[in-house]
């Protein structure tokens, strides 16, 4: 009878759990900072998947084959928006459940007449900046969108999507805060920015920065002879003490841009490779930006220990 009673024990527990499970929402999104805003909103609510591996070019992405059949079993999907991953949402938009949503959250955040275009991403070709999330208050505003389209979406668990995206909100909050005060330790004269590929047209106007420029074109090809030129005689120009590479971007004519220009070369700079590995604390959108911040400020000569104080990790009983 004992024996009995634990196997039933065991069959329940078997069932409530694969029940528990099956309860969890599939969500896909695209590149890191938006899986981990979406992540921490989320909590245990969801298995949250994203599509762009890291550390590869979110703007040529094309999604395998495979991918398809991720976008097929999501229940809702997150998209960046604003032309960032076009192959991918039109590939959603073939393959998903009827009843999935696609999300495209930069859109609901910046209207067309906002549209930032630069050197990387000139008027005439269409494509506006995307990179908005640098600017933590857009941030702020992906955990919100989230977390009211997953309301709607699983009105059951509301309280925690709410409760998560409080908690969220206030780690975000202390980041922008630690932001500004970098800024303001780097001297004026030496709040310009020039990178390899323009992540920061949404971030600088918060902040105080200027971007000065940014050498990769529209067509993420290496920059001519010609281009390369001006660049050097407008940063020898600007006075500028620094050029910031990418990991994701790299250049072989970038580090010889700068030392013609009398600049330090510093190739650390992330928009989406979110810095150490899955599972270590600092591998979240917030530890990404605090890392950003350190090395921004270090090269620019202000205070390399600006965002040291930053809570990086996760909220609470977020392990992914």
């Amino acid at each position: 009878m004992r024996n009995h009673f634990f196997s039933l024990l065991i069959i329940f527990g078997t069932f409530f759990s694969a029940t528990s499970n099956a309860a969890k929402l599939n969500i896909i999104t695209s590149v890191a900072p938006i899986t981990n805003i979406v992540e921490n909103v989320a909590g245990d609510r969801a298995t949250v998947v994203g599509i762009v591996p890291e550390g590869v070019n979110s703007h040529t992405f094309e999604p395998a084959p495979s991918d398809a059949k991720k976008l097929r079993a999501a229940d809702i999907i997150f998209m960046n928006g604003l032309h960032l991953e076009l192959p991918t949402i039109e590939l959603a938009k073939q393959v998903k459940k009827e009843s999935a949503q696609i999300v495209e959250i930069g859109n609901k955040i910046v209207s067309r007449g906002d549209w930032k275009f630069d050197f990387s991403f000139p008027e005439d070709a269409g494509n506006p900046n995307p990179h908005l999330w640098p600017n933590i208050a857009l941030a702020m505003r992906y955990a919100e969108i989230t977390r009211d389209s997953l309301v709607k979406l699983d009105p059951e668990h509301s309280a925690n999507y709410y409760a998560n995206t409080t908690e969220y909100l206030s780690k975000l909050s202390k980041l922008d805060a630690a932001i500004f005060d970098c800024v303001k330790s780097i001297p004026a004269k030496n709040r310009k920015l020039v990178t390899y590929h323009d992540s920061y047209a949404y971030f600088a106007p918060r902040y105080g920065m200027t971007v000065i420029g940014a050498i990769q074109p529209a067509d993420f090809s290496e920059p001519t002879p010609r281009e390369v030129v001006r660049i050097i005689k407008q940063l020898r120009k600007q006075n500028v003490p620094a050029v910031f590479g990418s990991e994701v971007f790299e250049s072989k004519i970038l580090k010889q841009i700068a030392k013609e220009a009398n600049a330090v070369f510093i190739d650390e700079l992330a928009d989406d490779d979110l810095p150490g590995n899955a599972g270590d604390e600092n591998h979240t959108f917030i530890g990404m930006m605090a890392n950003n911040m350190k090395i921004m400020a270090g090269a620019l000569g202000g205070n390399a220990a600006c965002a040291d104080h930053v809570g990086v990790s996760n909220i609470a009983g977020i392990t992914h």
